[in-house]
């Protein structure tokens, strides 16, 4: 194996595979988070229509995960729980989003390692932004 081979990836945006492999992740998401009905209670929190949704998303994760800066370059701070205070968070919220986001990091591929990872840092985030009892 050559030293490129073994080499580790600087950030979790490389690992992951770059904007292509987080635009597919931000895009199976909310097609799952559409389409299957175990996520109604988490799809209906997202209006009708989910286009700036899936683009904020997108930006969002690519900085999120060591990458370009995109969300930030034209929000500014996040400010995650602030900006998801006016939708109804809950357990069963918490739980679809996680589990939505876990269906689609399995069907775009990415490593399983990477995969769980994510899925501990996901599962942080998700409970912070609960803002609704039960």
């Amino acid at each position: 194996m050559t030293s490129e081979e073994n080499r580790k990836p600087a950030t979790a945006f490389e690992w992951i595979g770059g904007e292509d492999k987080v635009h597919a992740l931000v895009e199976r998401f909310y097609d799952l988070m559409d389409l299957e009905p175990g996520y109604k209670e988490l799809r209906a929190a997202h209006g009708s229509d989910l286009a700036d949704a899936r683009q904020k998303l997108d930006w969002f994760l690519c900085g999120w995960l060591g990458g370009p800066q995109h969300y930030i370059e034209r929000f500014g701070h996040p400010r995650l729980r602030a900006r998801h205070m006016p939708f109804k968070i809950g357990l069963v919220e918490r739980d679809q989003w996680l589990a939505c986001m876990d269906q689609a990091m399995g069907e775009v591929g990415l490593d399983e390692a990477l995969r769980s990872k994510l899925r501990e840092a996901f599962f942080g985030t998700a409970d912070w932004m609960r803002n609704t009892p039960g």
